[in-house]
C-alpha cells in the first residue's frame, strides 16, 4: 500500500501545492492527515477543498488547531474526506486505519484510553494496524524537545499492546519527517510538505 501522510500544514498554499504535487506523480492508494490543517479554524475549509479535489481518499483527525465540531461539520460536505478522531476505523485491503484527534499536549488522555480499550477488545489481530493521531508517542525520537519529552503516554501504551504496523502523527514542528520504532512499529512524522509511505 502507499499512503501519503502529511501534518500541520495549517492551510500553508505552498505546502498543500507540495502535496498536491506528491499526489499527482505518485498516485497514493491514499491520504492521512495528522491534524492542524488550519490555523485555529481558519482556513479550514479551503484546505480541506484543496485536498479533497485531488479526489484520493483522505483520511483526518482533528489537531489542536481544530474543535471537533469545526472539523465534523466541515469534513460533511467533502465526499473524499473522512473524519476518523474519535476513535474512528477506515478499511483498505488488509488494512484497518485507527484514527484519534487529541490536542498535542497531554501525557494521559483518559477519553483516549476508554476509547482504544474498547477498540481492542474487538479488534481483529489478522488486520494490519495503522494508528493516526496528532499528538507524537511518549518518549521517541519524534516527542524529543530540548526540555525533555513531551508525547502521549497514553499512546505510547495502546503502541504497546497491539503494535501497529504504523503510526503516523505529527503536533511538534521541531520533529518533521522523523522517523522512530518501537519493535516492530514504525513512528512517522510525515511533516507539512508530505511524505509518500509504502507499507
Amino acid at each position: 500500500m502507499k499512503i501519503l501522510a502529511f501534518t500541520d500544514t495549517h492551510a500553508d498554499i505552498e505546502d498543500l501545492e507540495k502535496i498536491k504535487s506528491k499526489a499527482l506523480k505518485e498516485k497514493p492508494d491514499i491520504i492521512v492527515c495528522c491534524g492542524d490543517i488550519s490555523v485555529f479554524g481558519n482556513g479550514l475549509n479551503f484546505a480541506l477543498s484543496f485536498i479533497n479535489d485531488l479526489k484520493i481518499k483522505t483520511l483526518i483527525v482533528k489537531g489542536n488547531h481544530e474543535t471537533s465540531k469545526a472539523l465534523e461539520d466541515a469534513c460533511s460536505r467533502f465526499k473524499n474526506i473522512i473524519n476518523i478522531s474519535n476513535a474512528g476505523t477506515f478499511e483498505l485491503d488488509n488494512y484497518l486505519f485507527f484514527g484519534y484527534g487529541n490536542n498535542g499536549f497531554s501525557h494521559v488522555d483518559e477519553k483516549f484510553e476508554r476509547l482504544s480499550s474498547k477498540f481492542i477488545k474487538t479488534f481483529d489481530s489478522s488486520k494490519k494496524l495503522i494508528f493516526i493521531t496528532h499528538a507524537p508517542i511518549y518518549n521517541t525520537k519524534l516527542d524529543k524537545l530540548p526540555v525533555g519529552h513531551c508525547g502521549s503516554l497514553s499512546s505510547r501504551k495502546f503502541v504497546e499492546k497491539v503494535y501497529p504496523v504504523l503510526t503516523l502523527c505529527g503536533h511538534f514542528h521541531e520533529t518533521f519527517k522523523v522517523k522512530d520504532k518501537i519493535k516492530n512499529c514504525l513512528i512517522i512524522n510525515p511533516g507539512p510538505d508530505g511524505m509518500i509511505i509504502e507499507i
